[in-house]
């Protein structure tokens, strides 16, 4: 395996900091940016943090009524905020579909994508395309979606300039369970919902590597992170007791703190804004900083770390081809 894994430290930013903290001053009037799974939690976070600071932001979700709240919410503390919405399942790949020629086909310039949707451990289930749910709505239609978009992502680096970025939000639930090409639905393997989820979160990672690889040439720069333990409704099928000895485990144990919402949206805010990643792509991130590259799924002392199989790019071609196939 060869990869150019970068690992350099530094941004100055930490596991306390909040999405506003890694923002500052920085004015993003003329950028447009858009979200997934902004109707709640950390997306939602995310697009007030981005607005704030003159954004236009594209709230894409898939129920528009708590999408609407959610930009009221917003609006109401900041009645400037720009926003947009972009009704979108991204467990049907037809609604993907439906949302991404919707979007491609009005006029507007796109400076980056924040994939930021997903479900977590969920008992099994299959789409309505039949994949296993966590594959098809954490990877299968994010993959999909951003498919589309990359033409738009770069004709506004070309015109702009600079380089348009895609955070691809994956979590250190990857290092619980790789993903088997070989059978992504478990047709042969008993269905464990944490071993899902861990193969989701690799195929996010993986999926950033994917992008970069491809369009970094075409100005467009692609990261996975890691937001850190928050409470939110993506953990709605444990109990605390099971989400609280999960994050322990993938956190490094007595190391591991809860972390706010502002807190966990800050990664993500800063991989798609921060100059400290100026050039730079296919890495993942957490508390802010580039994630030093471990050799098998036990995580550093302090719990950070990326399995180096989930940032294989031969690996994240198979993941391509697959997901390329699977799509249609």
């Amino acid at each position: 395996m060869t990869h150019d894994y970068d690992d350099r430290h530094g941004s100055g930013f930490d596991q306390s900091s909040t999405a506003d903290d890694v923002l500052g001053d920085l004015d993003l009037s003329g950028r447009r940016y858009l979200v997934t799974g902004s109707s709640g939690g950390l997306g939602l976070e995310t697009v007030r943090a981005l607005a704030s600071r003159g954004a236009t932001v594209v709230m894409a979700a898939r129920d528009r009524a708590k999408n609407d709240k959610a930009a009221e919410g917003i609006r109401s503390a900041d009645p400037s905020a720009r926003l947009e919405f972009l009704d979108v399942d991204l467990g049907s790949l037809e609604s993907v579909r439906a949302a991404a020629a919707r979007f491609v086909g009005a006029p507007g310039s796109l400076h980056g994508v924040v994939a930021n949707a997903g479900i977590m451990a969920t008992p099994f289930a299959l789409s309505v395309d039949g994949f296993e749910s966590q594959f098809a709505v954490d990877h299968l239609g994010h993959f999909l979606l951003v498919r589309e978009l990359l033409p738009r992502l770069a004709e506004t680096a070309a015109s702009s300039g600079v380089a348009s970025r895609v955070v691809v939000v994956s979590s250190a639930g990857h290092r619980m369970g790789d993903v088997d090409f070989d059978d992504v639905n478990f047709e042969r393997r008993e269905y464990d919902p944490f071993l899902a989820y861990g193969a989701a979160k690799t195929c996010n990672v993986l999926h950033a590597v994917g992008i970069d690889r491809r369009w970094k040439d075409r100005g467009v720069r692609a990261i996975a992170i890691h937001p850190g333990g928050i409470h939110t409704e993506l953990g709605r099928y444990m109990t605390p007791e099971v989400i609280s000895s999960l994050l322990a485990r993938m956190e490094g144990g007595s190391s591991f703190s809860w972390k706010s919402i502002p807190q966990g949206a800050a990664t993500q805010v800063w991989a798609l804004t921060s100059p400290f990643l100026e050039g730079r792509g296919g890495v993942y991130c957490e508390d802010c900083d580039v994630s030093p590259l471990i050799a098998d799924d036990v995580a550093t002392v302090d719990g950070r770390g990326v399995a180096a199989r989930a940032v294989d790019p031969d690996r994240a071609d198979s993941l391509w081809s697959l997901s390329d196939r699977l799509i249609g």
